[in-house]
Protein backbone atom coordinates (compact mmCIF):
# COMPACT_ATOMS: atom_id res chain seq x y z
CA UNK A 1 0.00 0.00 0.00
CA UNK A 2 2.92 2.56 0.69
CA UNK A 3 4.32 1.61 -2.50
CA UNK A 4 0.82 2.62 -4.35
CA UNK A 5 1.04 5.62 -2.35
CA UNK A 6 4.42 6.68 -3.02
CA UNK A 7 3.78 5.75 -7.07
CA UNK A 8 0.66 7.81 -7.04
CA UNK A 9 2.50 10.86 -5.63
CA UNK A 10 5.35 10.80 -7.98
CA UNK A 11 3.00 11.75 -10.95
CA UNK A 12 0.51 13.90 -11.46
CA UNK A 13 -2.17 14.72 -13.67
CA UNK A 14 -4.29 18.06 -14.62
CA UNK A 15 -7.60 17.41 -15.70
CA UNK A 16 -9.63 20.62 -16.91
CA UNK A 17 -13.16 18.82 -17.79
CA UNK A 18 -12.13 16.68 -20.10
CA UNK A 19 -15.02 13.91 -20.18
CA UNK A 20 -17.47 16.25 -19.54
CA UNK A 21 -16.36 18.81 -22.64
CA UNK A 22 -15.50 15.47 -25.10
CA UNK A 23 -19.42 14.98 -24.86
CA UNK A 24 -20.13 17.96 -26.20
CA UNK A 25 -22.17 17.28 -29.69
CA UNK A 26 -20.73 20.00 -31.00
CA UNK A 27 -18.19 17.87 -31.91
CA UNK A 28 -19.35 16.27 -34.34
CA UNK A 29 -20.77 19.18 -36.23
CA UNK A 30 -19.17 20.76 -39.52
CA UNK A 31 -17.87 24.02 -39.70
CA UNK A 32 -19.48 24.83 -42.43
CA UNK A 33 -23.05 24.35 -40.57
CA UNK A 34 -21.64 26.09 -37.73
CA UNK A 35 -20.16 29.45 -39.60
CA UNK A 36 -23.53 29.40 -41.20
CA UNK A 37 -25.43 29.66 -37.93
CA UNK A 38 -23.70 31.89 -36.53
CA UNK A 39 -23.15 34.58 -39.01
CA UNK A 40 -27.20 34.07 -40.25
CA UNK A 41 -28.13 34.27 -36.12
CA UNK A 42 -27.72 38.24 -36.66
CA UNK A 43 -27.88 38.62 -40.48
CA UNK A 44 -26.83 42.54 -40.45
CA UNK A 45 -24.82 42.71 -37.37
CA UNK A 46 -21.20 44.40 -39.08
CA UNK A 47 -18.36 41.41 -38.93
CA UNK A 48 -16.13 42.18 -41.15
CA UNK A 49 -13.41 45.73 -41.55
CA UNK A 50 -11.02 45.19 -44.17
CA UNK A 51 -8.58 47.34 -44.27
CA UNK A 52 -6.43 45.72 -46.71
CA UNK A 53 -6.63 48.95 -49.54
CA UNK A 54 -10.06 51.01 -49.20
CA UNK A 55 -12.40 50.45 -46.38
CA UNK A 56 -15.16 47.64 -46.51
CA UNK A 57 -17.08 47.24 -44.16
CA UNK A 58 -19.68 43.67 -44.58
CA UNK A 59 -22.34 42.34 -42.38
CA UNK A 60 -22.68 38.64 -41.67
CA UNK A 61 -25.38 38.25 -44.05
CA UNK A 62 -23.58 39.51 -46.89
CA UNK A 63 -20.39 37.53 -45.99
CA UNK A 64 -22.49 34.32 -45.96
CA UNK A 65 -24.25 35.49 -49.69
CA UNK A 66 -20.71 35.89 -51.18
CA UNK A 67 -19.55 32.89 -49.75
CA UNK A 68 -22.51 31.19 -50.80
CA UNK A 69 -22.33 32.60 -54.36
CA UNK A 70 -18.44 31.81 -54.77
CA UNK A 71 -19.42 28.06 -53.24
CA UNK A 72 -22.04 27.48 -56.16
CA UNK A 73 -19.70 29.08 -58.68
CA UNK A 74 -16.91 26.53 -57.44
CA UNK A 75 -18.61 23.49 -57.37
CA UNK A 76 -18.05 22.06 -60.53
CA UNK A 77 -14.78 23.92 -61.94
CA UNK A 78 -12.54 23.21 -59.06
CA UNK A 79 -11.98 19.50 -58.75
CA UNK A 80 -10.39 17.61 -55.86
CA UNK A 81 -11.09 17.35 -52.21
CA UNK A 82 -7.75 19.95 -51.26
CA UNK A 83 -7.76 22.83 -52.45
CA UNK A 84 -4.24 25.92 -52.00
CA UNK A 85 -5.15 29.31 -50.81
CA UNK A 86 -2.51 32.15 -50.71
CA UNK A 87 -3.68 35.19 -49.33
CA UNK A 88 -2.73 37.33 -45.92
CA UNK A 89 -5.10 37.88 -43.81
CA UNK A 90 -8.43 39.58 -45.09
CA UNK A 91 -11.68 39.13 -46.55
CA UNK A 92 -9.89 37.30 -49.48
CA UNK A 93 -9.23 34.54 -46.95
CA UNK A 94 -12.22 34.44 -45.53
CA UNK A 95 -14.52 34.64 -48.61
CA UNK A 96 -12.12 31.19 -49.78
CA UNK A 97 -11.58 29.52 -47.01
CA UNK A 98 -15.35 29.80 -46.06
CA UNK A 99 -16.73 29.28 -49.49
CA UNK A 100 -14.48 26.02 -49.75
CA UNK A 101 -15.54 24.92 -46.52
CA UNK A 102 -19.14 25.03 -47.62
CA UNK A 103 -18.25 22.91 -50.50
CA UNK A 104 -16.93 20.35 -48.35
CA UNK A 105 -13.50 20.64 -49.51
CA UNK A 106 -10.41 20.91 -47.59
CA UNK A 107 -8.89 24.47 -47.22
CA UNK A 108 -4.99 24.47 -47.47
CA UNK A 109 -3.54 27.73 -46.58
CA UNK A 110 -0.03 27.84 -47.92
CA UNK A 111 2.76 30.00 -45.98
CA UNK A 112 4.39 32.14 -49.28
CA UNK A 113 7.14 33.53 -47.50
CA UNK A 114 8.38 30.34 -46.79
CA UNK A 115 10.27 29.87 -50.06
CA UNK A 116 9.89 28.04 -53.36
CA UNK A 117 11.34 25.22 -52.52
CA UNK A 118 9.75 24.60 -49.32
CA UNK A 119 6.23 25.58 -51.07
CA UNK A 120 6.18 23.21 -53.79
CA UNK A 121 7.66 20.13 -51.09
CA UNK A 122 4.09 21.34 -49.02
CA UNK A 123 1.85 21.65 -52.38
CA UNK A 124 3.14 18.02 -53.11
CA UNK A 125 2.29 16.95 -49.65
CA UNK A 126 -0.43 17.79 -50.01
CA UNK A 127 -1.61 16.67 -53.19
CA UNK A 128 -2.56 20.07 -54.27
CA UNK A 129 -3.69 20.92 -57.58
CA UNK A 130 -5.93 24.08 -57.45
CA UNK A 131 -5.06 27.21 -56.01
CA UNK A 132 -7.07 30.60 -55.01
CA UNK A 133 -4.99 33.56 -54.69
CA UNK A 134 -6.07 37.33 -56.35
CA UNK A 135 -3.35 39.01 -58.80
CA UNK A 136 -2.05 42.09 -56.26
CA UNK A 137 -0.98 38.96 -54.00
CA UNK A 138 0.93 37.16 -57.34
CA UNK A 139 2.62 40.33 -57.64
CA UNK A 140 3.94 40.50 -53.91
CA UNK A 141 5.33 36.64 -53.95
CA UNK A 142 6.20 36.67 -57.67
CA UNK A 143 8.65 33.42 -56.59
CA UNK A 144 5.88 31.35 -55.47
CA UNK A 145 4.97 28.28 -57.58
CA UNK A 146 2.00 28.57 -58.93
CA UNK A 147 0.33 25.80 -60.47
CA UNK A 148 -1.27 25.90 -64.36
CA UNK A 149 -5.14 25.65 -62.39
CA UNK A 150 -4.89 28.84 -60.37
CA UNK A 151 -7.94 30.62 -59.59
CA UNK A 152 -8.01 34.90 -59.28
CA UNK A 153 -11.10 35.77 -56.82
CA UNK A 154 -10.59 39.13 -58.20
CA UNK A 155 -11.72 38.20 -61.50
CA UNK A 156 -14.23 35.48 -59.99
CA UNK A 157 -15.99 38.30 -58.51
CA UNK A 158 -16.27 40.38 -61.26
CA UNK A 159 -18.32 37.09 -62.77
CA UNK A 160 -21.17 37.47 -59.83
CA UNK A 161 -24.49 38.49 -60.51
CA UNK A 162 -25.16 41.01 -57.53
CA UNK A 163 -28.94 39.95 -57.81
CA UNK A 164 -28.02 36.20 -56.84
CA UNK A 165 -25.76 37.41 -53.88
CA UNK A 166 -28.93 40.25 -52.53
CA UNK A 167 -31.48 37.48 -53.37
CA UNK A 168 -29.56 34.90 -51.19
CA UNK A 169 -28.78 37.48 -48.79
CA UNK A 170 -32.75 38.11 -48.28
CA UNK A 171 -33.32 35.01 -48.01
CA UNK A 172 -30.66 34.34 -45.09
CA UNK A 173 -32.82 36.78 -43.64
CA UNK A 174 -36.21 35.72 -43.92
CA UNK A 175 -36.17 31.87 -44.29
CA UNK A 176 -36.17 29.06 -41.46
CA UNK A 177 -32.34 27.95 -41.07
CA UNK A 178 -33.18 24.62 -41.51
CA UNK A 179 -34.79 25.31 -45.10
CA UNK A 180 -31.43 26.86 -45.82
CA UNK A 181 -29.20 24.61 -44.54
CA UNK A 182 -31.05 22.38 -47.06
CA UNK A 183 -31.18 25.09 -50.26
CA UNK A 184 -27.56 25.62 -49.81
CA UNK A 185 -26.57 22.20 -49.12
CA UNK A 186 -24.56 22.97 -46.61
CA UNK A 187 -22.81 19.69 -44.93
CA UNK A 188 -23.50 19.67 -40.76
CA UNK A 189 -21.30 16.02 -40.22
CA UNK A 190 -17.84 16.69 -40.26
CA UNK A 191 -16.71 15.05 -36.88
CA UNK A 192 -12.64 13.95 -37.14
CA UNK A 193 -13.21 14.03 -41.16
CA UNK A 194 -9.97 16.64 -42.23
CA UNK A 195 -11.35 20.37 -42.33
CA UNK A 196 -7.72 21.93 -43.01
CA UNK A 197 -4.44 21.03 -43.56
CA UNK A 198 -1.56 23.67 -41.76
CA UNK A 199 2.04 22.74 -41.94
CA UNK A 200 4.41 22.90 -38.60
CA UNK A 201 6.85 25.88 -39.17
CA UNK A 202 9.97 23.52 -40.07
CA UNK A 203 12.12 25.91 -37.01
CA UNK A 204 13.85 22.70 -36.09
CA UNK A 205 14.09 20.83 -40.00
CA UNK A 206 11.47 19.71 -42.87
CA UNK A 207 8.14 21.29 -42.01
CA UNK A 208 5.36 18.61 -41.70
CA UNK A 209 1.64 18.58 -43.04
CA UNK A 210 -0.87 18.79 -39.88
CA UNK A 211 -3.99 17.63 -40.64
CA UNK A 212 -7.12 19.63 -38.54
CA UNK A 213 -10.02 17.84 -38.59
CA UNK A 214 -13.41 19.73 -37.91
CA UNK A 215 -13.88 17.84 -34.21
CA UNK A 216 -10.24 20.00 -33.29
CA UNK A 217 -11.19 23.23 -34.64
CA UNK A 218 -14.79 23.48 -33.28
CA UNK A 219 -13.20 22.05 -30.05
CA UNK A 220 -10.69 25.29 -29.67
CA UNK A 221 -13.48 27.36 -30.58
CA UNK A 222 -15.71 25.99 -28.22
CA UNK A 223 -12.45 26.40 -25.87
CA UNK A 224 -11.92 29.65 -25.98
CA UNK A 225 -15.61 30.37 -25.96
CA UNK A 226 -16.23 29.50 -22.41
CA UNK A 227 -13.07 31.18 -20.95
CA UNK A 228 -15.26 33.94 -22.20
CA UNK A 229 -11.84 35.51 -23.65
CA UNK A 230 -13.79 36.56 -26.97
CA UNK A 231 -17.26 37.53 -26.27
CA UNK A 232 -19.21 38.94 -28.85
CA UNK A 233 -18.90 42.50 -28.13
CA UNK A 234 -15.17 42.70 -28.30
CA UNK A 235 -13.60 43.67 -31.35
CA UNK A 236 -10.74 41.69 -32.60
CA UNK A 237 -7.83 42.82 -34.82
CA UNK A 238 -7.32 39.87 -37.43
CA UNK A 239 -3.27 40.49 -38.80
CA UNK A 240 -2.04 37.19 -37.95
CA UNK A 241 -1.81 35.09 -41.40
CA UNK A 242 -4.32 32.31 -42.24
CA UNK A 243 -1.08 29.71 -42.68
CA UNK A 244 -0.71 29.95 -39.28
CA UNK A 245 -2.57 27.96 -36.78
CA UNK A 246 -3.45 30.64 -34.62
CA UNK A 247 -4.65 33.08 -37.17
CA UNK A 248 -6.69 29.81 -39.30
CA UNK A 249 -8.40 28.60 -35.70
CA UNK A 250 -8.56 32.14 -33.38
CA UNK A 251 -8.86 35.53 -36.03
CA UNK A 252 -10.63 33.24 -38.82
CA UNK A 253 -12.98 30.59 -37.38
CA UNK A 254 -13.88 31.62 -34.31
CA UNK A 255 -15.01 34.83 -35.00
CA UNK A 256 -17.52 33.23 -37.94
CA UNK A 257 -18.59 30.41 -35.82
CA UNK A 258 -19.40 33.50 -32.97
CA UNK A 259 -20.24 36.65 -35.19
CA UNK A 260 -17.32 38.30 -33.11
CA UNK A 261 -16.80 41.49 -35.07
CA UNK A 262 -13.01 41.21 -36.44
CA UNK A 263 -10.50 44.05 -38.12
CA UNK A 264 -8.29 42.50 -41.02
CA UNK A 265 -5.23 43.82 -41.88
CA UNK A 266 -2.96 42.16 -43.98
CA UNK A 267 0.67 42.40 -42.10
CA UNK A 268 0.96 41.60 -38.79
CA UNK A 269 4.59 43.21 -39.19
CA UNK A 270 2.77 47.04 -40.54
CA UNK A 271 2.78 48.81 -36.90
CA UNK A 272 2.00 51.93 -37.66
CA UNK A 273 -1.15 51.16 -39.95
CA UNK A 274 -2.31 48.71 -36.93
CA UNK A 275 -1.95 51.19 -34.47
CA UNK A 276 -3.88 54.15 -36.91
CA UNK A 277 -6.56 51.16 -37.27
CA UNK A 278 -7.05 50.09 -33.62
CA UNK A 279 -7.85 53.37 -33.03
CA UNK A 280 -10.01 54.45 -35.86
CA UNK A 281 -12.06 51.09 -35.14
CA UNK A 282 -11.86 51.47 -31.28
CA UNK A 283 -10.63 47.32 -31.39
CA UNK A 284 -10.54 45.89 -28.05
CA UNK A 285 -8.37 42.43 -28.57
CA UNK A 286 -5.26 42.13 -30.21
CA UNK A 287 -3.21 38.96 -30.79
CA UNK A 288 0.40 38.22 -31.46
CA UNK A 289 4.22 37.56 -30.71
CA UNK A 290 6.26 39.75 -28.39
CA UNK A 291 8.38 40.19 -31.42
CA UNK A 292 5.48 41.72 -33.04
CA UNK A 293 4.75 43.45 -30.46
CA UNK A 294 7.78 44.99 -29.23
CA UNK A 295 8.26 47.93 -31.91
CA UNK A 296 4.70 49.61 -30.60
CA UNK A 297 7.12 51.11 -27.85
CA UNK A 298 9.01 53.03 -30.22
CA UNK A 299 6.92 53.86 -33.07
CA UNK A 300 3.12 54.16 -31.42
CA UNK A 301 1.46 56.48 -28.77
CA UNK A 302 -0.25 55.34 -25.86
CA UNK A 303 -3.17 57.25 -27.11
CA UNK A 304 -3.76 55.17 -30.13
CA UNK A 305 -3.93 52.24 -28.50
CA UNK A 306 -6.33 53.30 -25.94
CA UNK A 307 -9.37 51.00 -26.76
CA UNK A 308 -7.36 47.65 -26.00
CA UNK A 309 -9.17 45.84 -23.67
CA UNK A 310 -5.95 43.15 -23.63
CA UNK A 311 -3.63 41.86 -25.55
CA UNK A 312 -2.53 38.11 -25.96
CA UNK A 313 0.82 37.26 -26.61
CA UNK A 314 1.76 33.60 -27.57
CA UNK A 315 4.04 31.66 -30.14
CA UNK A 316 7.44 32.40 -28.24
CA UNK A 317 8.02 33.09 -24.37
CA UNK A 318 7.76 36.59 -23.16
CA UNK A 319 10.49 38.19 -22.14
CA UNK A 320 10.43 38.91 -18.22
CA UNK A 321 9.22 42.55 -17.79
CA UNK A 322 7.77 42.68 -21.16
CA UNK A 323 3.97 42.45 -20.09
CA UNK A 324 4.51 45.10 -17.45
CA UNK A 325 5.99 47.15 -19.40
CA UNK A 326 3.34 46.52 -22.10
CA UNK A 327 0.48 47.53 -19.27
CA UNK A 328 2.53 50.34 -17.74
CA UNK A 329 2.95 51.97 -21.34
CA UNK A 330 -0.45 51.28 -23.28
CA UNK A 331 -2.68 50.79 -20.22
CA UNK A 332 -4.24 47.10 -21.52
CA UNK A 333 -3.97 44.08 -19.55
CA UNK A 334 -0.70 41.52 -21.69
CA UNK A 335 -1.90 38.10 -21.36
CA UNK A 336 0.51 35.02 -22.18
CA UNK A 337 -0.75 32.08 -23.51
CA UNK A 338 0.38 29.14 -25.34
CA UNK A 339 -0.34 26.69 -28.65
CA UNK A 340 0.86 24.53 -30.99
CA UNK A 341 0.12 23.66 -34.38
CA UNK A 342 -0.79 20.28 -33.46
CA UNK A 343 -3.69 21.44 -30.93
CA UNK A 344 -5.23 23.68 -33.30
CA UNK A 345 -3.58 25.77 -31.63
CA UNK A 346 -4.92 27.60 -27.92
CA UNK A 347 -3.97 25.09 -25.10
CA UNK A 348 -3.70 27.58 -22.31
CA UNK A 349 -3.91 31.86 -21.72
CA UNK A 350 -4.10 33.48 -18.59
CA UNK A 351 -7.37 34.70 -18.17
CA UNK A 352 -8.75 38.67 -17.27
CA UNK A 353 -11.59 38.91 -14.77
CA UNK A 354 -15.06 38.70 -16.49
CA UNK A 355 -18.48 39.40 -15.02
CA UNK A 356 -18.46 37.26 -11.49
CA UNK A 357 -15.02 35.44 -12.59
CA UNK A 358 -12.20 36.55 -10.84
CA UNK A 359 -9.00 37.31 -13.06
CA UNK A 360 -6.99 33.56 -13.57
CA UNK A 361 -3.13 35.63 -13.97
CA UNK A 362 0.18 34.23 -12.77
CA UNK A 363 2.98 36.11 -13.68
CA UNK A 364 5.59 33.86 -16.04
CA UNK A 365 2.81 31.09 -16.80
CA UNK A 366 1.14 30.86 -19.85
CA UNK A 367 -2.06 30.00 -17.49
CA UNK A 368 -4.44 27.42 -17.37
CA UNK A 369 -5.53 24.44 -19.31
CA UNK A 370 -8.38 25.18 -21.77
CA UNK A 371 -11.57 23.16 -20.65
CA UNK A 372 -11.78 19.79 -22.20
CA UNK A 373 -8.10 18.93 -21.95
CA UNK A 374 -5.52 17.15 -19.85
CA UNK A 375 -2.13 17.16 -19.02
CA UNK A 376 0.86 15.55 -17.61
CA UNK A 377 4.75 16.24 -17.50
CA UNK A 378 7.13 13.12 -18.06
CA UNK A 379 10.81 12.78 -17.68
CA UNK A 380 12.73 13.54 -20.68
CA UNK A 381 14.71 10.26 -20.95
CA UNK A 382 12.95 7.40 -19.28
CA UNK A 383 9.58 9.03 -20.00
CA UNK A 384 8.37 8.65 -15.82
CA UNK A 385 5.59 10.36 -14.77
CA UNK A 386 6.60 13.44 -12.62
CA UNK A 387 4.91 14.94 -9.79
CA UNK A 388 3.39 18.59 -9.45
CA UNK A 389 5.67 21.54 -10.04
CA UNK A 390 8.04 19.35 -11.21
CA UNK A 391 10.14 20.17 -14.38
CA UNK A 392 9.59 17.38 -17.63
CA UNK A 393 8.03 17.28 -20.73
CA UNK A 394 4.90 18.65 -21.66
CA UNK A 395 2.03 15.75 -22.99
CA UNK A 396 -1.47 16.47 -23.51
CA UNK A 397 -4.62 15.02 -24.24
CA UNK A 398 -8.14 17.08 -25.83
CA UNK A 399 -10.43 17.00 -28.55
CA UNK A 400 -8.17 19.73 -29.58
CA UNK A 401 -5.31 17.70 -30.26
CA UNK A 402 -4.43 16.54 -33.80
CA UNK A 403 -4.36 12.60 -34.49
CA UNK A 404 -1.04 12.76 -36.51
CA UNK A 405 0.72 13.60 -39.02
CA UNK A 406 0.20 13.78 -42.74
CA UNK A 407 1.39 10.21 -44.04
CA UNK A 408 4.36 10.12 -41.75
CA UNK A 409 4.13 7.86 -39.81
CA UNK A 410 7.45 7.63 -37.53
CA UNK A 411 6.63 11.40 -37.09
CA UNK A 412 3.64 10.38 -35.53
CA UNK A 413 4.61 7.54 -33.43
CA UNK A 414 7.45 9.86 -32.31
CA UNK A 415 5.03 12.44 -31.18
CA UNK A 416 2.18 10.59 -29.27
CA UNK A 417 3.18 8.38 -26.18
CA UNK A 418 0.13 5.91 -24.98
CA UNK A 419 -2.68 7.94 -26.29
CA UNK A 420 -0.59 11.18 -25.06
CA UNK A 421 0.71 13.65 -27.39
CA UNK A 422 4.27 14.89 -26.32
CA UNK A 423 4.81 18.51 -27.31
CA UNK A 424 8.68 18.48 -27.26
CA UNK A 425 8.40 21.75 -24.55
CA UNK A 426 9.75 21.62 -21.47
CA UNK A 427 7.33 22.42 -18.76
CA UNK A 428 5.90 22.69 -15.48
CA UNK A 429 2.52 22.62 -13.61
CA UNK A 430 2.18 24.28 -10.11
CA UNK A 431 -0.48 23.37 -7.30
CA UNK A 432 -3.01 25.78 -8.91
CA UNK A 433 -2.85 24.32 -12.04
CA UNK A 434 -1.01 27.12 -13.80
CA UNK A 435 1.56 25.86 -16.59
CA UNK A 436 5.10 27.13 -16.96
CA UNK A 437 6.54 26.59 -20.56
CA UNK A 438 10.49 26.58 -19.57
CA UNK A 439 11.90 25.78 -23.62
CA UNK A 440 11.99 23.44 -26.15
CA UNK A 441 14.10 20.33 -25.31
CA UNK A 442 16.02 20.91 -28.34
CA UNK A 443 17.10 24.34 -27.44
CA UNK A 444 19.07 22.75 -24.40
CA UNK A 445 22.48 21.12 -24.12
CA UNK A 446 23.47 19.37 -21.59
CA UNK A 447 26.89 20.25 -20.41
CA UNK A 448 28.51 18.77 -17.39
CA UNK A 449 25.06 16.70 -16.92
CA UNK A 450 23.54 19.86 -16.33
CA UNK A 451 20.65 21.13 -18.66
CA UNK A 452 21.32 24.30 -20.10
CA UNK A 453 18.90 26.89 -21.56
CA UNK A 454 19.86 28.53 -24.58
CA UNK A 455 16.88 31.19 -24.39
CA UNK A 456 17.79 31.73 -20.75
CA UNK A 457 21.27 32.55 -21.83
CA UNK A 458 19.86 34.45 -24.89
CA UNK A 459 18.03 36.65 -22.54
CA UNK A 460 20.77 37.30 -20.51
CA UNK A 461 23.23 38.43 -22.79
CA UNK A 462 20.88 40.73 -24.71
CA UNK A 463 20.26 42.50 -21.22
CA UNK A 464 23.86 42.95 -20.26
CA UNK A 465 24.25 44.55 -23.83
CA UNK A 466 21.52 46.49 -23.90
CA UNK A 467 19.86 44.85 -26.25
CA UNK A 468 16.46 43.50 -25.36
CA UNK A 469 14.59 46.39 -27.20
CA UNK A 470 15.80 45.55 -30.47
CA UNK A 471 13.29 44.95 -32.61
CA UNK A 472 14.67 42.08 -34.51
CA UNK A 473 16.91 39.41 -32.26
CA UNK A 474 20.93 40.18 -32.14
CA UNK A 475 21.75 37.40 -30.49
CA UNK A 476 21.17 33.51 -30.50
CA UNK A 477 22.40 30.96 -28.53
CA UNK A 478 22.98 27.22 -29.58
CA UNK A 479 24.83 23.80 -29.00
CA UNK A 480 27.23 22.27 -31.12
CA UNK A 481 28.79 18.81 -31.46
CA UNK A 482 32.20 19.45 -29.63
CA UNK A 483 35.03 16.01 -30.43
CA UNK A 484 36.39 17.04 -27.00
CA UNK A 485 33.67 17.98 -24.75
CA UNK A 486 31.00 16.54 -26.55
CA UNK A 487 28.64 19.79 -27.04
CA UNK A 488 29.45 23.03 -26.87
CA UNK A 489 27.37 26.36 -26.08
CA UNK A 490 27.94 29.10 -29.13
CA UNK A 491 27.01 32.43 -29.48
CA UNK A 492 25.76 34.14 -32.66
CA UNK A 493 26.08 37.70 -33.09
CA UNK A 494 24.70 40.23 -35.10
CA UNK A 495 26.71 43.04 -33.04
CA UNK A 496 30.03 43.09 -32.08
CA UNK A 497 30.60 41.55 -28.46
CA UNK A 498 33.81 39.63 -27.69
CA UNK A 499 34.60 36.50 -25.94
CA UNK A 500 35.93 37.75 -22.69
CA UNK A 501 33.67 40.87 -22.56
CA UNK A 502 30.68 37.95 -22.62
CA UNK A 503 32.14 36.46 -19.71
CA UNK A 504 32.81 39.31 -17.58
CA UNK A 505 29.32 40.79 -17.79
CA UNK A 506 27.99 37.36 -17.48
CA UNK A 507 29.61 36.56 -14.49
CA UNK A 508 28.54 39.82 -12.95
CA UNK A 509 24.95 38.94 -13.74
CA UNK A 510 25.26 35.37 -11.59
CA UNK A 511 25.22 33.21 -14.49
CA UNK A 512 27.07 30.02 -14.02
CA UNK A 513 30.25 29.27 -15.18
CA UNK A 514 29.24 26.21 -16.96
CA UNK A 515 26.31 28.34 -18.84
CA UNK A 516 28.64 30.67 -20.46
CA UNK A 517 29.50 30.57 -23.82
CA UNK A 518 33.51 30.28 -24.95
CA UNK A 519 32.44 30.59 -28.38
CA UNK A 520 31.16 33.98 -30.35
CA UNK A 521 30.61 34.26 -33.84
CA UNK A 522 29.57 37.67 -35.90
CA UNK A 523 26.85 37.28 -38.38
CA UNK A 524 25.12 39.66 -40.72
CA UNK A 525 21.56 38.72 -39.29
CA UNK A 526 20.07 36.09 -36.67
CA UNK A 527 17.79 33.32 -38.98
CA UNK A 528 13.87 33.74 -38.60
CA UNK A 529 11.16 32.59 -39.86
CA UNK A 530 8.23 34.54 -40.96
CA UNK A 531 6.48 34.11 -37.54
CA UNK A 532 9.43 36.12 -35.82
CA UNK A 533 10.57 33.04 -34.24
CA UNK A 534 14.28 32.23 -34.42
CA UNK A 535 15.06 29.69 -37.64
CA UNK A 536 16.59 27.01 -35.44
CA UNK A 537 17.83 24.54 -38.15
CA UNK A 538 18.97 27.69 -40.51
CA UNK A 539 20.58 28.41 -37.28
CA UNK A 540 22.02 25.39 -36.64
CA UNK A 541 23.80 24.70 -39.42
CA UNK A 542 25.25 28.37 -39.28
CA UNK A 543 26.58 27.73 -35.72
CA UNK A 544 27.85 24.06 -36.82
CA UNK A 545 29.86 25.62 -39.77
CA UNK A 546 31.59 28.78 -38.14
CA UNK A 547 32.81 26.11 -35.36
CA UNK A 548 34.15 24.17 -37.54
CA UNK A 549 35.86 26.99 -39.79
CA UNK A 550 37.32 28.31 -35.99
CA UNK A 551 38.87 24.97 -35.73
CA UNK A 552 36.02 23.78 -33.01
Amino acid sequence: MKEQAAAKEDQYTLDREYDRFSRQPELNRHLAVLSFEGLARSPFRKVVVDLAQERKELTGGMVLAVALTLAERWRDTIPGKRVGVVFPSGLGSILTNLALTFLDKVPVNFNFTAGATSIRKTMEMGGVETVITAAPVKEKVPDFPWPEHTVDLVQERTHIDKKQVLKRLALIALLPRKMLLRRFRIPTEGGDREAGLLFSSGSTGDAKGVPLTHRNIIANCLQIKECHLLDRDQILLACLPTFHSFGFTVTLWYPLMTGLKCVTLPSPLETRKIAEAIERERVTVMMGTPTFLRPYFKRCRPEQLASLSFVVGGAEKTPPGFAERWQQTFGSLYLEGYGLTETSPVVSVNLPAFKDQPSQIRTGSVGKLMPGMKARVSEPSSGRMLPVDTQGILELQGANVFNGYLDNKVATQRAFRDGWFVTGDLARIDKDGFVFIEGRISRFSKLGGEMVPHGKVEQEISQAFQLDDAELPLVAVTGVSDDVKGEALVVLAAVEIRPAQLRERLLERGIPNLWIPRSVYRVNEIPCLASGKLDLKSLNDLAARKFREAGG
